[in-house]
């Protein structure tokens, strides 16, 4: 590696901060993945350090993939709250230096080359902790629309790395020289599948076209409700295979068992999609899906054709400004609002399957936007920003 020498690889530390959902804990979370691989090619291994919330979700991630963690203290502020939230402003409004302070604490005494946010509200104290104590910061934004925490956080980040080249119109002018687009960080896996396997999975036919609907791992009651009113008519033209969540399950099996005998096979409904989810989505000819930022950066990284149902009440919008985009270039079809109905998804899924050609224009589409080299060039960026601090 030329960035650093290996000795001086021998103790590089760094900062991960960033959780609150998986859209921003897991891109953290594949960065130190790419990081450890990188580093292991010189026969070392960084010291890293996962600041965040105690009952965070990534508490729970760095303790199951063996990374140390520190909890601070910290706070939301919300946009346009309600008279509830107002009140809980007020209270995270004195929790937030509190946060800061302890923030400071953890950067002095950890002595990192750099510190390295995903954002959420979780990032905010370090950021700042990191700019006090001059210390290198990189802060990566997974939306298209950048976050409330990461605008805060651009003003004096060192690098500031996009998934989106549209992001860049979001930041502040003065810190748009500093910004890199990079992509999301995708896990390695994802980019591994093997249709065959996805297909045995679920002993799907292989002469049958088939389409993946999934509202995320927790399932998604309109996505669901979608699929129920569209699925004797969709499956005749093609197999499903549909990851609906604990709370959905027995509703749609209420729905499956109303199925003609003649087409109940071709319907597998699962809960929760596992360790085999790579190779369902190399399989699968068309993707039903939410538009969150981790699952848009894997559809098009994969050139994926997606029908995208966005979440109506994400945060900022941002599911919404990121389907309208997507279909805007013709990389994905957007329902909402009016469309979200069952007669257009079976429309829209029909009108795919039936017609080749745009599916190869919207997967070329797609990969297009798609950056499956994103989790390498975060790691690039982050060791270039600490070689440039140590010359």
């Amino acid at each position: 590696m030329s960035l650093y020498s290996t000795q001086r690889l021998q103790r590089f530390r760094m900062i991960v901060t960033g959780g609150g959902t998986g859209g921003h804990t897991y891109p953290a979370l594949t960065t130190v993945n790419t990081l450890q691989a990188r580093l292991a090619e010189t026969g070392t291994a960084p010291e890293l350090l996962w600041v965040g919330v105690a009952d965070g979700l990534e508490a729970r991630i760095a303790e199951r993939n063996g990374i140390p963690f520190k909890a601070v203290t910290t706070g939301k502020l919300r946009r346009s709250p309600n008279p509830r939230e107002l009140a809980r402003n007020v209270v995270d409004a004195f929790r937030i230096p509190l946060g800061v302070l302890q923030a400071v604490f953890t950067v002095a005494r950890t002595r990192p080359a750099v510190v390295f946010s995903t954002g959420g509200y979780v990032s905010v104290p370090i950021g700042l902790a990191a700019r006090c104590l001059r210390v290198p910061y990189l802060m990566h934004e997974q939306t298209l629309a950048v976050g409330l925490a990461n605008r805060i956080l651009a003003r004096f980040a060192n690098r500031i790395l996009l998934s989106h080249e549209a992001s860049l119109e979001h930041l502040p002018e003065s810190a748009r020289r500093r910004a890199v687009v990079t992509g999301n960080p995708v896990r390695s896996a994802m980019l591994q599948g093997d249709p065959a396997k996805g297909l045995a999975a679920y002993g799907l036919d292989p002469a049958l076209p088939v389409v993946l609907v999934t509202g995320g791992a927790t399932g998604a009651q309109q996505v669901n409700r979608m699929l129920t009113g569209a699925l004797a008519e969709l499956l005749p033209h093609c197999q499903i295979v549909h990851q609906c969540g604990s709370h959905g399950y027995a509703e749609m099996q209420e729905a499956a068992g109303q199925l003609p005998p003649h087409l109940v096979q071709r319907y597998r409904l699962v809960e929760f999609i596992h360790e085999e989810l790579p190779d369902v989505i190399a399989a699968a000819t068309v993707v039903v899906a939410r538009s969150g930022a981790g699952t848009v950066a894997e559809l098009t990284a994969l050139g994926k054709v997606c029908v995208l149902i966005p979440y109506p009440h994400s945060a900022g919008d941002e599911q919404r400004i990121t389907a309208r985009h997507l279909a805007a270039q013709g990389a994905a079809v957007m329902l909402d609002g009016d469309t979200a109905v069952p007669q257009r998804l079976h429309a829209e899924v029909v009108g795919l399957l039936a017609d080749p050609h745009r599916r190869a224009a919207m997967a070329q589409a797609a990969a297009a936007h798609g950056k499956p080299g994103a989790a390498q060039h975060v790691v690039t960026e982050i060791l270039t920003v600490a070689a440039d601090r140590g010359r």
